[in-house]
């Protein structure tokens, strides 16, 4: 289903998990345009709600719905060793293709050296400039990140952090990590934490404010 702007609603009882259930919603959780953080602690749900969502793996019960295009990233993701980057985004991105090349600049990715000679970070680099302009610009999009900022470092989480930022209310992402800085602002947050998948809010919400829920 495609909409002008991005929407994810998780119903209340909605189960997620493998043949053994990881983690529930005891409460309707409602997603609009902006960065919503995925936080919990390994093995606690948070690869297994982004494939749900992204409908790679079956609920256990409830259900769920999305308004707009959806990309799922995960963390994982692999392209052919023997082409560079470069050319990834001439065959994937055509028309903005310019663009991506001026965001890898600004990242400092090399775009001639093959993908399998990258470094785990070049290579995040190279599958998060793929998700951001493969969002269509006209329409809503959910770009569902699954650690995206694994092997980057400080500079370029904020080259990308700063982007989400400014983004004109087209993208709803929900981005899954493990944040290693405390005052890292999480205005929109989903925490995983005893069985249960919540959503909390707030302006000047930051990691150090919630990570103590998750101990």
């Amino acid at each position: 289903m495609s909409s002008d702007l991005p929407l994810l609603n998780l119903h209340r009882g909605l189960t997620i998990g493998y043949k053994q259930p990881l983690a529930s919603l005891p409460e309707e959780i409602h997603l609009a345009a902006g960065t919503h953080f995925l936080l919990a602690r390994n093995g606690r749900g948070k690869t297994t709600l982004l494939r749900t969502v992204a409908r790679a793996l079956k609920a256990l019960s409830g259900s769920f719905e999305t308004c707009g295009r959806m990309q799922y990233v995960p963390e994982d993701l692999r392209f052919d060793p023997e082409i560079n980057p470069a050319s990834i985004f001439r065959a994937l991105l055509r028309r903005r293709t310019k663009e991506a090349l001026d965001l890898a600049a600004e990242a400092e990715l090399d775009v001639k050296k093959p993908y399998g000679k990258l470094s785990t970070g070049n290579r995040r680099k190279t599958a998060l400039i793929v998700a951001e302009y493969s969002a269509d610009p006209t329409g809503g999009n959910i770009l569902l990140l699954d650690e995206p900022f694994s092997g980057l470092d400080a500079h370029v989480r904020a080259i990308f952090e700063a982007r989400w930022q400014a983004d004109t209310g087209r993208i709803l992402r929900l981005v899954s990590c493990h944040p290693d800085y405390d005052s890292m602002p999480m205005t929109s947050a989903l925490l995983i934490h005893s069985g249960a998948i919540r959503h909390t809010t707030g302006t000047g919400q930051t990691w150090s404010d919630l990570k103590a829920e998750l101990n």
